[in-house]
């Protein structure tokens, strides 16, 4: 049976509330997936994945708000840095 669990109308009861159903290869990828939710908005997050019998892999759900950014996006290290229009030639 696939994941149909019933959203919650309080998790999306105003502009900017978001409920995130992540479908994933293992409980790795999900999770981590998760965390970069988290690291980037309040987030409350699952503790665990859920597998459903007869579907591949893993699922998990999560709750944003995205009223509340906890953090700037990072930025990656391999990053190129932004040029200057003032700077030396």
């Amino acid at each position: 049976m696939p994941y149909t669990d019933p959203i919650n109308e309080v998790h999306v009861s105003r502009p900017g509330l978001v409920v995130v159903d992540v479908a994933a290869a293992d409980d790795a990828t999900a999770l981590a997936f998760q965390q970069l939710l988290a690291d980037r908005w309040a987030t409350s997050t699952a503790e665990r994945t859920t597998h459903d019998v007869g579907q591949p892999g893993v699922r998990l759900r999560c709750y944003l708000d995205l009223r509340q950014p906890i953090s700037p996006a990072p930025v990656p290290a391999d990053a190129v840095p932004a040029v200057s229009a003032g700077g030396p030639r």
